[in-house]
């Protein structure tokens, strides 16, 4: 059983992973099973080149991050689990919490946090009704989001990034993905705002 599993590799996925990794210190937080289903393979960031993200060198690629990503969260914060080479199949509310299936097992988590592109490719059963035309994306692109009020979608069901109704950009992605980890930072910590910044 987890206690957060993150779906998406991506941007936001990532962000969250690392902000919810970076509070192991925590008290509230140091007992705390998370993991991040990597599925990549459909991340805008594969075929992004970055020249107007502030932090980033201009002529980054997309891909990189992918990958400096991955390690970046494996060296920093390896209690938190990366499930590579699975794609889910269905995410199912449960007694206690959610079942989440892939191609290959099947997960059990408290929390859920969607982090996967906003195509209206979406194929996880159990999200149907929340799937929605995306607010902010030209309708002819035909882009979703899953309706939700501040990413939280139900309870205990999170979505960051596109999906949640942002815009294609790399730092509003990110930003997302933060934002859900430390709103659930704040839950674990009984209600008490929290953020985790590292210090020199």
């Amino acid at each position: 059983m987890y206690d957060a599993l993150i779906i998406g590799g991506g941007a936001a996925g990532m962000s969250c992973a690392l902000v919810l990794g970076s509070a192991k210190s925590k008290p509230f937080a140091e007992d705390k099973r998370i993991a991040i289903v990597m599925h990549q393979r459909s991340s805008h960031l594969q075929n992004a080149l970055f020249n107007n993200v502030l932090g980033l060198t201009p002529g980054t690629l997309g891909a990189d991050i992918l990958e400096s990503g991955k390690t970046q969260l494996d060296t920093m914060y390896p209690h938190v689990e990366q499930i590579d080479n699975e794609k889910v199949s269905a995410v199912d509310k449960s007694e206690d919490g959610f079942t989440v299936t892939t191609n290959k097992g099947v997960y059990k988590s408290k929390i859920v946090v969607i982090a996967v592109g906003y195509t209206n490719l979406l194929t996880i059963k159990g999200l149907e009704s929340y799937v929605e035309p995306h607010p902010r994306a030209v309708i002819e692109k035909e882009r979703i989001w899953l309706k939700n009020e501040n990413h939280l979608v139900a309870n205990g069901l999170y979505v960051a990034g596109t999906l949640a109704g942002w815009r294609s950009q790399f730092a509003i992605a990110s930003g997302s993905g933060a934002q859900v980890a430390t709103d659930i930072l704040t839950l674990w910590n009984d209600g008490k705002h929290t953020k985790v910044h590292d210090k020199v």
